[in-house]
């Protein structure tokens, strides 16, 4: 069997987008991975660039852009075939081409309540946002311009969206080390009060983890929580995942990690890590790197073999729009999962308690009198269905429950 016919996934898509869950859509919900400049809607890059006169352009395409609709054309990546290599693929093309038009403090700004705004109307509650600074200052863009966009967002996002926001500095794995330690000193330790914890993307083609060792081992030092992408149907895909998952990296999550559902060994690093320890997994991410059995086959493996998932949306603006209601919709639609196990991959619990480096807790109540204690390190929970019994003591708990 090969990989998912186009067709096929715009029927996937259609079904699922016309018609959002009202159960998934009432979950209150935790996504642990999205990235900020990956929320871009074609709408607001289209507005940015004219507001700063950017031209919008795409060599893949031999294509300028003058106006919305035609913009889209760029969005369209679920049908390119996936560039495992040197070269550039379509997404990566559209996700740092996209960023072109990031300028000022209030693009910025303008970006993160985008998304905040959209999480909080699918019931998102907590969200750990990656954000790729490098990307942004080699394009002349200062630390303070880009960090003082996405504080006011972030506060903003608190006090009227009743979402709350911490950020995961992101380290692009296909620029130098020299350059990621000058971005943790500039970047991650000023603004710690906004970071919960420092991570890797970018293209992961001959760029294994170890490659920042010295990183993260610096900043498992500084107090910060530590995770790196793996990519699906990456070459070297389980020497990358064995890195992450031991020393002398031995970070805190794996991001994706799908193909971990390919081995024993990986399953058993990965449970014998605990109960803090899982994996962020975007279905739709992944839908034209896999044949069907590889993707939904290889998550119901890892979720029936006791490992920990938390269902995200990665770039959602760049995978047609599907958020993370639209993950998990796939995963009950395609994937098997039942409503109590879309709910154990998302929902936030009562008397789950993260408590910050100092001891202080600090309170948010959802709108749906759901309680939760975060602190400022809030990272890793991740319900697998082993933990149903014990941290679901009744499930389909009532949104308006006491």
């Amino acid at each position: 069997m090969g990989r998912i016919p186009y067709p096929l996934l715009q029927t996937w898509k259609s079904i699922i987008q016309s018609a959002p869950s009202p159960f998934l859509l009432s979950l209150p919900k935790l996504e642990l991975h999205v990235h900020l400049e990956g929320t871009l809607s074609p709408t607001l890059r289209f507005a940015l660039a004219r507001r700063n006169h950017i031209p919008l352009t795409s060599a893949r395409l031999n294509k300028t852009f003058t106006s919305v609709e035609e913009l889209q054309e760029a969005y369209r990546l679920l049908e390119p075939p996936s560039v495992k290599g040197p070269g550039v693929s379509a997404f990566f093309e559209a996700y740092y081409g996209g960023m072109e038009c990031l300028r000022e403090e209030r693009d910025f700004y303008e970006l993160s309540m985008e998304y905040f705004t959209r999480a909080s109307g699918m019931g998102v509650r907590y969200c750990e946002v990656m954000f790729d600074p490098q990307a942004h200052t080699r394009r002349g863009i200062s630390i303070p311009v880009l960090m003082s966009g996405l504080r006011r967002a972030q506060l903003e996002a608190e006090e009227k969206l009743n979402v709350k926001v911490q950020f995961i500095m992101c380290i692009l794995r296909d620029a130098p080390l020299a350059s990621a330690l000058q971005h943790y000193e500039t970047t991650a330790l000023p603004y710690r009060h906004m970071i919960a914890g420092i991570g890797l993307d970018s293209n992961e083609f001959q760029h294994p983890p170890s490659i920042f060792a010295a990183l993260f081992a610096r900043a498992k030092r500084d107090g910060f929580k530590t995770t790196a992408h793996s990519d699906v149907a990456q070459p070297d895909a389980h020497v990358h995942l064995k890195q992450i998952l031991t020393e002398p990296l031995l970070l805190d999550r794996v991001d994706h990690g799908l193909d971990a559902a390919l081995s024993r060994e990986l399953i058993a690093l990965i449970n014998g890590r605990g109960e803090g320890f899982g994996l962020t997994i975007c279905p739709w991410a992944y839908v034209r790197h896999c044949t069907e059995q590889e993707l939904f086959g290889g998550v119901r493996k890892l979720w029936d073999q006791g490992v920990r998932i938390s269902v995200s949306s990665d770039s959602p603006a760049y995978v047609e729009s599907n958020y993370v209601v639209e993950n998990l919709a796939l995963l009950k639609m395609k994937g098997g999962f039942s409503d109590d196990e879309a709910e154990a991959a998302t929902v936030l619990l009562k008397s789950v308690n993260f408590v910050n480096k100092k001891g202080k807790r600090e309170h948010v109540a959802a709108k749906s009198s759901y309680q939760l204690e975060i602190g400022a390190i809030v990272f890793f929970s991740f319900f697998g269905p082993n933990d149903l019994a014990k941290t679901y003591p009744r499930l389909h708990l009532a949104t308006n429950e006491p």
